[in-house]
């Protein structure tokens, strides 16, 4: 260097100073990978990184196996679903509390129609186009399902009792077999046939209506449409034979 700058102060304080960046930006880049390579080193090294770890992946096995298997058949829709006949069924604790029903269409007028949803499990009451009540549902189970389409009331029974579906019952009355199809289940020796009560009938097609009955909180009817009691009497007192019921999905 001292031959270099000898009588050329402005090269050599050029050449210096050159000299001098390169060397720090060596220096400079050395220690950034020195840096990385430690962090990454820690990172693979570090215990809590492998325990949390470690602890996390059964958390995630489990999160896995749910959503292979959460997929399934949900029993309430289930082709063994036992039918709760009657008004009121025979379920141990009752039905759900029901939050939605309500009725305000005794000082409505208008002429009357019904819109059932089979998805929202509801019925709709209009009066001249305008919503006066809706009912929470029970409808057909999974293979009885509920026909849905463009229907009207063809009949009103309000003491309607069926003549398919009820209980094998003794001369005392007492139940001997529950739950029946006459179609399907043979009568035991010395047993009669007891129709299940289905108040309030309204009758939209073949042997589907609306009336009474119990509601679990999900379809589990032979196909009629169940309804709070209390609703099946104002839905009932409010159409006529005629009235437009409509059915969706």
């Amino acid at each position: 260097m001292p031959r270099i700058c000898r009588g050329r102060r402005v090269a050599c304080v050029v050449l210096g100073l050159a000299a001098g960046t390169a060397a720090t930006t060596v220096r400079r880049d050395a220690s950034l990978d020195f840096l990385r390579s430690l962090r990454i080193k820690n990172a693979i090294e570090n215990p809590m990184f492998c325990t949390l770890f470690r602890i996390s992946l059964p958390a995630l096995s489990i999160a896995l196996l749910f959503l292979v298997t959460g997929c399934g058949e949900d029993p309430r829709f289930s082709a063994r679903t036992q039918y709760l006949g009657g008004a009121y069924g025979n379920a141990e604790g009752g039905p759900p509390r029901d939050t939605v029903s309500y009725w305000d269409g005794d000082s409505v007028g208008g002429s009357p129609s019904v819109k059932i949803s089979l998805g929202e499990q509801r019925a709709y009451f209009y009066k001249g186009g305008v919503l006066v009540g809706v009912s929470q549902l029970s409808t057909g189970r999974e293979g009885l399902n509920t026909p849905f389409g463009h229907y009207k009331i063809i009949q009103k029974d309000k003491d309607h009792v069926s003549s398919l579906f009820g209980d094998y019952v003794d001369a005392a009355g007492n139940v001997v077999v529950p739950n029946v199809d006459v179609t399907k289940d043979p009568k035991p020796p010395g047993a009669h046939f007891r129709g299940t009560p289905m108040p309030y009938f309204m009758r939209i097609v073949s042997g589907t209506g609306m009336h009474a009955g119990y509601l679990p909180g999900y379809p589990a009817s032979h196909g009629c449409i169940r309804m709070p009691e209390f609703m099946a009497e104002d839905f009932f007192r409010s159409v006529s034979v005629g009235t437009p019921v409509t059915i969706s999905n």
